[in-house]
């Protein structure tokens, strides 16, 4: 990878270092992803599964 610029308006990381560490986690997060050997979920099917989670706790919010 390029070397990554560093500037407080474009990232949340304070220097080079921080920003290559957490880009090198990241990469390998998502290359473990790949690597994984579960069944694959269609994309419409989480979004599915996170908005009535989302409604479930919204709902248990507001029975406070």
């Amino acid at each position: 990878m390029g070397k990554i610029p560093i500037d407080p308006v474009l990232t949340e990381h304070d220097s080079l270092e921080e920003a290559e560490a957490y880009d090198a986690w990241f990469c390998a997060e998502v290359q473990a992803a790949i690597d994984e050997d579960g069944p694959d979920i269609p994309h419409d099917q989480v979004v599915a599964e996170m908005r009535a989670h989302i409604e479930e706790r919204r709902k248990a919010r507001n029975a406070r």
